[in-house]
Protein backbone atom coordinates (compact mmCIF):
# COMPACT_ATOMS: atom_id res chain seq x y z
CA UNK A 1 0.00 0.00 0.00
CA UNK A 2 1.40 3.38 -0.97
CA UNK A 3 0.32 6.95 -1.61
CA UNK A 4 1.70 10.03 -3.31
CA UNK A 5 1.40 13.16 -1.15
CA UNK A 6 2.20 16.79 -1.84
CA UNK A 7 3.99 18.95 0.74
CA UNK A 8 6.07 22.07 0.34
CA UNK A 9 5.57 22.14 -3.43
CA UNK A 10 7.06 18.66 -3.86
CA UNK A 11 5.56 15.20 -4.29
CA UNK A 12 6.58 12.15 -2.25
CA UNK A 13 5.75 8.47 -2.69
CA UNK A 14 5.23 7.08 0.83
CA UNK A 15 4.51 3.68 2.37
CA UNK A 16 3.56 2.70 5.91
CA UNK A 17 6.56 2.59 8.24
CA UNK A 18 8.73 4.71 5.91
CA UNK A 19 10.66 7.75 7.16
CA UNK A 20 10.89 10.57 4.62
CA UNK A 21 12.08 14.18 4.64
CA UNK A 22 9.83 17.11 3.74
CA UNK A 23 10.36 20.85 3.74
CA UNK A 24 10.23 22.15 7.31
CA UNK A 25 6.77 22.02 8.85
CA UNK A 26 5.98 23.38 12.33
CA UNK A 27 5.69 20.93 15.20
CA UNK A 28 7.55 19.26 18.03
CA UNK A 29 9.37 15.93 17.83
CA UNK A 30 6.87 13.15 18.54
CA UNK A 31 3.78 15.14 17.55
CA UNK A 32 1.30 13.88 14.98
CA UNK A 33 1.05 15.33 11.49
CA UNK A 34 -1.51 14.73 8.75
CA UNK A 35 -1.05 15.09 4.99
CA UNK A 36 -4.40 15.80 3.34
CA UNK A 37 -3.12 16.52 -0.18
CA UNK A 38 -3.04 12.92 -1.40
CA UNK A 39 -2.65 12.79 -5.17
CA UNK A 40 -2.63 9.01 -5.68
CA UNK A 41 -3.49 5.96 -3.54
CA UNK A 42 -2.88 2.27 -4.20
CA UNK A 43 -3.78 -0.65 -1.94
CA UNK A 44 -2.09 -3.25 -4.14
CA UNK A 45 -5.13 -4.08 -6.27
CA UNK A 46 -6.97 -0.81 -6.79
CA UNK A 47 -5.50 2.51 -7.87
CA UNK A 48 -7.20 5.83 -7.10
CA UNK A 49 -6.00 8.97 -8.83
CA UNK A 50 -7.14 12.37 -7.60
CA UNK A 51 -8.16 15.21 -9.83
CA UNK A 52 -6.30 17.05 -8.37
CA UNK A 53 -6.50 15.48 -4.87
CA UNK A 54 -8.35 12.63 -3.15
CA UNK A 55 -10.69 14.05 -0.53
CA UNK A 56 -11.36 10.81 1.37
CA UNK A 57 -7.73 9.65 1.85
CA UNK A 58 -5.13 11.06 4.25
CA UNK A 59 -1.68 10.06 5.46
CA UNK A 60 -0.98 10.14 9.20
CA UNK A 61 2.58 10.46 10.45
CA UNK A 62 4.77 11.31 13.41
CA UNK A 63 7.57 13.90 13.44
CA UNK A 64 10.86 12.11 14.10
CA UNK A 65 13.39 14.91 13.54
CA UNK A 66 13.68 18.66 12.95
CA UNK A 67 17.11 19.43 11.51
CA UNK A 68 19.10 21.03 8.70
CA UNK A 69 20.52 19.26 5.65
CA UNK A 70 24.21 19.15 4.74
CA UNK A 71 25.77 22.45 3.76
CA UNK A 72 25.96 23.36 0.09
CA UNK A 73 28.25 26.06 -1.26
CA UNK A 74 27.00 28.76 -3.60
CA UNK A 75 29.96 30.22 -5.50
CA UNK A 76 29.68 33.16 -7.88
CA UNK A 77 32.60 34.03 -10.11
CA UNK A 78 33.30 36.38 -13.00
CA UNK A 79 36.55 35.84 -14.82
CA UNK A 80 39.04 38.69 -15.20
CA UNK A 81 36.94 40.98 -12.96
CA UNK A 82 38.27 39.97 -9.53
CA UNK A 83 34.73 39.04 -8.50
CA UNK A 84 34.22 36.03 -6.25
CA UNK A 85 31.44 35.39 -3.74
CA UNK A 86 31.12 32.29 -1.63
CA UNK A 87 28.05 31.58 0.45
CA UNK A 88 26.87 28.48 2.33
CA UNK A 89 23.31 27.29 2.81
CA UNK A 90 21.68 24.61 4.99
CA UNK A 91 18.06 23.83 4.14
CA UNK A 92 15.84 23.01 7.15
CA UNK A 93 13.78 19.80 6.93
CA UNK A 94 11.41 17.65 8.94
CA UNK A 95 11.73 13.86 9.04
CA UNK A 96 8.30 12.18 9.24
CA UNK A 97 7.52 8.50 9.88
CA UNK A 98 4.35 7.32 8.14
CA UNK A 99 2.07 5.52 10.60
CA UNK A 100 -1.05 4.95 8.53
CA UNK A 101 -2.50 5.54 5.10
CA UNK A 102 -6.25 5.41 4.81
CA UNK A 103 -9.56 7.13 4.89
CA UNK A 104 -9.85 10.36 6.82
CA UNK A 105 -13.43 9.52 7.75
CA UNK A 106 -15.97 6.83 7.21
CA UNK A 107 -16.99 6.36 3.62
CA UNK A 108 -20.65 5.75 3.06
CA UNK A 109 -21.44 3.98 -0.18
CA UNK A 110 -24.94 3.79 -1.53
CA UNK A 111 -26.18 0.22 -1.96
CA UNK A 112 -26.97 -0.70 -5.51
CA UNK A 113 -30.61 -1.50 -6.01
CA UNK A 114 -32.17 -3.38 -8.85
CA UNK A 115 -35.19 -1.62 -10.26
CA UNK A 116 -37.63 -3.93 -11.91
CA UNK A 117 -39.60 -2.58 -14.82
CA UNK A 118 -42.98 -3.96 -15.64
Amino acid sequence: MYAVVSSGGKQYKVEEGQVFRVEKIPGEIGSQVSFDKVLLFSDGENLKIGQPVLDDISVQGKIMEQDKAKKILVFKYKRRKRYRRRQGHRQPYTAVKVESIGTSGSLVQKPETDIETE
